[in-house]
């Protein structure tokens, strides 16, 4: 199109020849009219025509009008008119549009309004704002026209809001282009304070009564998630057309909590016979997927293919969204295979669903000839997490690196997440350390590796350089408050000193930080702590309960264990897995078996919660402690698929507590086959014969240890020995006659001087007792 035109040379020739007349110009063949010879009306049939083509979106054809004048000497027939009638036709095409632009300048066009308007428009669509911008600085009298021409052309809304104040400033008064506009680069909190003062200022300018102003305020409220607002406008509007229900249907279907009130806003439109289209049929079926309404969907997509929309590939792939979240994957497969353009979205859509396919699908997309987006490789990288593919995860990370998809932070972010997902803490630290620029999601994603790993030194010490760089959120305080609660050896100081920022960020009343916050003490052993934090938390759900019923379990508080779930069960709460697993262990440690069984009973038939492992360990052990022997193994017996290791663990302790040596015999076997070189199976038989006197099995037992090479796990406690102002983390390991601290020798004369005096105060209670009974 550009290797057609005149050099600049010929332009600027035939400009100086503006006065010149011609006669008997025909037309080319496909306008089929000659031009008039009058000036005037040569003039107005060119730009009629030029018009003409553009209607008909033939920018060439009018170009090639453009060209005919300039070439035949014809340039007497072009105006002002003319000029920014054929910058339209350059469909922002920079190239030609500064061939243009030139032209204008040479021939005088420049001075008309029309033509800087037409210009910095092209520029402006053409991605070149700054040619725009300059075009506009040059303008001695900027009309209203030029001023909402640059406006539109921002990108940043900080930018577009401050040239609004400069022009409001200059004293041109606002049309309905400027608010519409205006409410256009309205989407946070900071835009919604403009839109809402845009919207005072149109009604006092009356234009609340134009269809397209009162679009603009309604998307602009739903950006704002303002939907009451939005509907208010909606409902005032005398006139309203098809965009306006569109717009209020869009802005409920993509709040997301709202589906009902869009499925509403699309049965009204049927109601008043508003001729739909894909815009309307693609809120309704979004809100259905969002309402997991899968009959209405149903309906809504045989309505679809009615009236025509079936192989719009927008309205299909929200479509394959609705029956994935309906859990109706099949139907999702069928609308994939009916569209015939697929596009990036699609694929990834189906990626995302079809997790067993993913890879294979992948690899379809790319014969296909479809070039997948950064969402594609986030959808399949974390598909290759979940199945544990190794191979095919360091495979997707080489094709990240040569398409440059690596330099995309949600695909960084999902590589580490995967790395730690395959234990491969290395390579998850390789991708963190490339990154060109780290936001508080990339080290979120390395402190959870760390923690889901057992590393929770490691994602302490990340969290605080995380500290240096950027400000942490609710989930970066979840992982690392999960890391010091599991890890001994990490000094209780941090998880205060995480208190004291989640206190100072706000962040105590967050659901995921209290919960971890409540956790973290009581496995600490800080139940004071947990019950102030219990107690501030607004919003008690699951999770929170779970934690503080868990806390009071660890320090044998097995009364405030039973209170406090018929508390939550009051509060409307219901148990999970976990929940129920430590009110078991509570009722074993009580006794209370009637209430164990129920509770067991009502898991699984009432809360439909399967069974796991620890459920019939808890289980056995209740029946072991209690003394029923014979009906614990029995509920063995019965377990579907065989006991576990946990399970048998827990009778043989109950046969050494009761002495039922038979038994203890039976279980202990099953135990040495089922893990050969697990000690506890040993040292509890042994411990069993060692109080029965039979002193020669006890050695025989300690032979078979030592010949099939299984040692005694050492028992390890961990104390705070550092001074109040000592930043260390670590904690001071130690085991039964250790004496590795450099203070150990005073270490053990305090530990003498306590032993001596818990003897003389229990003698003195047993005196006590003595005199009371004489």
């Amino acid at each position: 199109m550009i290797s057609r035109l005149p050099p600049f040379k010929i332009l600027h020739r035939i400009a100086q020849q503006r006065s010149i007349k011609f006669k008997n110009f025909h037309s080319f063949k496909h306008v089929h009219q000659p031009l008039d010879e009058s000036p005037h009306r040569t003039i107005s049939f060119l730009n009629q025509s030029m018009l003409t083509a553009l209607r008909r979106n033939l920018s060439l054809e009018a170009l090639h009008l453009f060209r005919k004048q300039l070439q035949w000497g014809f340039a007497g027939n072009i105006d002002q008119v003319t000029v920014a009638i054929i910058l339209k036709a350059c469909c922002g095409d920079s190239k030609l549009g500064c061939q243009i632009h030139a032209f204008a300048i040479s021939s005088g066009f420049i001075c008309h309004v029309t033509v800087p308007n037409s210009l910095m428009n092209m520029y402006c669509k053409a991605g070149q704002f700054g040619r725009a911008l300059a075009v506009f600085e040059n303008l001695n009298n900027p009309d209203v026209v030029s001023w909402n021409t640059v406006l539109s052309g921002f990108k940043r809304s900080d930018d577009a809001f401050k040239f609004a104040c400069r022009m409001n400033f200059t004293g041109v008064a606002f049309d309905a282009v400027t608010f519409t506009t205006v409410l256009s680069f309205c989407s946070d909190r900071e835009g919604f304070i403009i839109g809402f003062q845009m919207h005072s200022r149109i009604l006092k300018c009356g234009l609340d009564c134009e269809v397209f102003v009162g679009n603009a305020l309604i998307s602009m409220y739903s950006r704002c998630c303002r939907l009451l607002e939005a509907r208010k406008v909606f409902d005032e509007m005398r006139t309203k057309d098809l965009v306006s229900w569109n717009a209020v249907l869009s802005g409920y279907a993509q709040e997301g909590n709202s589906g009902l009130e869009a499925i509403l806003v699309f049965l009204e439109m049927l109601r008043e016979g508003m001729k739909l289209d894909h815009v309307s049929c693609t809120g309704a079926i979004s809100a259905c997927g969002h309402e997991k309404e899968l009959e209405l969907g149903r309906q809504i997509h045989s309505l679809v293919v009615k009236i025509g929309y079936d192989t719009h590939v927008k309205l299909c792939n929200v479509l394959i969204s609705t029956y994935s979240k309906c859990e109706e994957i099949e139907d999702a497969k069928l609308v994939f295979e009916s569209i015939t353009d697929r596009n990036v979205v699609s694929w990834t859509t189906m990626i995302s669903i079809r997790e067993e396919d993913a890879t294979s699908l992948f690899n379809e997309m790319r014969r296909d000839g479809v070039y997948p987006n950064d969402v594609t490789f986030v959808g399949l990288i974390h598909d290759i997490s979940m199945k544990n593919l190794v191979e095919e995860g360091e495979t997707i990370h080489g094709v990240c690196v040569k398409t440059s998809f690596l330099s995309e932070l949600n695909v960084s972010n999902s590589l580490i997440t995967m790395y730690a997902k395959f234990e491969s803490m290395m390579d998850s630290m390789k991708v963190f350390e490339e990154l060109k620029y780290r936001e508080i999601i990339s080290w979120n994603s390395l402190i959870s590796g760390y923690d889901q790993n057992g590393l929770w030194q490691e994602a302490l010490q990340t969290f605080l350089l995380a500290l240096m760089e950027c400000q942490p959120n609710e989930f970066t305080f979840g992982s690392v408050l999960s890391s010091i609660a599991s890890a001994e050896a990490i000094s209780m100081r941090h998880g205060q000193r995480c208190h004291s920022h989640i206190l100072k960020l706000g962040f105590n009343t967050n659901p995921i930080v209290s919960s971890a916050l409540l956790d973290m003490y009581a496995k600490r052993g800080s139940i004071g702590e947990s019950l102030g934090v219990f107690s501030e938390t607004p919003l008690k759900n699951q999770v929170a309960w779970t934690a503080i019923i868990s806390a009071h379990a660890r320090h044998g508080d097995y009364e405030a264990v039973m209170n406090l779930f018929k508390e939550m069960d009051g509060e409307g709460t219901k148990p999970d897995s976990i929940t129920f697993l430590v009110v078991l262990t509570a009722c074993g440690r009580k006794g209370m078996v009637d209430t164990g069984y129920h509770l067991f009973n009502s898991m699984v038939k009432d809360h439909l919660i399967e069974p796991s492992p620890e459920h019939y360990s808890s289980m056995v052990d209740m029946l072991g402690r209690a003394g029923r022997l014979k009906e614990a193994e029995e509920f063995v017996s019965q377990i579907p698929g065989g006991a576990g290791l946990s399970v048998l663990q827990s009778l043989l302790g109950a046969c050494r507590i009761h002495g039922n040596v038979d038994m203890a015999k039976r279980v202990a076997a099953a135990l040495i086959e089922m893990e050969p070189m697990e000690s506890g199976s040993y040292v509890l038989m042994s411990n069993l014969y060692a109080e029965k006197g039979e002193w020669e099995k006890v050695a025989k037992i300690r032979k078979g240890m030592r010949e099939r090479g299984v040692r005694k796990e050492i028992g390890f406690s961990w104390v705070d020995a550092g001074d109040a102002d000592d930043d260390s983390m670590h904690l001071h390991g130690f085991s039964s006659d250790d004496k590795s601290h450099p203070k150990s020798l005073e270490i053990y004369r305090m530990a003498e001087s306590l032993g001596l005096e818990m003897k003389f105060l229990e003698e003195e209670r047993h005196r006590k007792k003595v005199f009371a009974a004489l």
